[in-house]
């Protein structure tokens, strides 16, 4: 199990203590990544593709792949070369989900109510997918704001500009702000504008070759567990 706290200052977690917002990015974040919800997205986007395109199943996911590694997201690559797609209809079509696959989750909704501040998701996704995956988890009760890819006009996480549209319009301070991530790549910009970072990871192991947790790099926390480390925090704060 990957140590639940990981970071040179872990005796002293003035980091923690400053934080007054605690935000969430969605998918296989607030829900297991074992629980293989983002596959089902996964495969709709390639028929999404296919069927705009006519494009047969392995130049799809060509497409879709060389779009996500170039600008973050799939979606955001379309709307910048192919400006017919209409970004609520793509989101729509590729968020028609089994969410049965993700449990309810009753001890994060407990560790959620244990942790003092405001909670916010913050996601490329879509606010109606949110919704959904909230009301599955049992945790939406906790959530004052979604940020959505709509809400940032279509400007995605790693874009820095998404960042600032968060903070500006939900009136986060980002220093007194911490970030949760599954993907490694949307860190950076939340840390170089003064947040804590949180990167969870089910994959935190020896030979991933995530780099080393330093309170001055761009990952402060790393865990593969999110609701054993906001127990932890909770705890930590309490207690400070």
């Amino acid at each position: 199990m990957q140590n639940q706290m990981v970071n040179n200052q872990a005796e002293t977690p003035e980091n923690l203590a400053r934080v007054r917002d605690w935000v969430f990015d969605l998918d296989n974040t607030l829900y297991p990544q074992s629980s293989r919800l983002f596959d089902q997205v996964d495969v709709l986007m390639g028929k999404f593709l296919s069927e705009h395109f006519k494009l047969d199943s392995v130049a799809a996911r060509e497409m879709q792949k060389r779009y996500f590694h170039q600008y973050g997201t799939t979606l955001r690559g379309l709307l910048l070369h192919h400006p017919e797609i209409d970004p609520h209809h793509y989101l729509d079509y590729v968020h028609q989900l089994d969410l049965t696959v993700i449990e309810p989750a009753p001890a994060l909704d407990a560790a959620l109510a244990a942790l003092p501040g405001r909670k916010l998701v913050f996601t490329n996704g879509s606010l109606r997918h949110a919704e959904n995956v909230l009301a599955r988890l049992g945790v939406a009760h906790h959530f004052a704001n979604i940020f959505d890819v709509a809400a940032a006009e279509f400007v995605c996480k790693p874009d820095p500009d998404c960042y600032q549209r968060m903070l500006r319009a939900h009136g986060v301070t980002p220093t007194q702000a911490a970030l949760f991530e599954d993907t490694l790549v949307n860190l950076p910009p939340a840390a170089a504008l003064g947040m804590t970072t949180v990167l969870v990871t089910a994959t935190a192991t020896a030979d991933s070759k995530l780099p080393t947790p330093s309170h001055d790099g761009p990952v402060h926390y790393v865990t593969d567990d999110l609701t054993r480390w906001l127990e932890t925090a909770a705890k930590t704060l309490k207690s400070a």
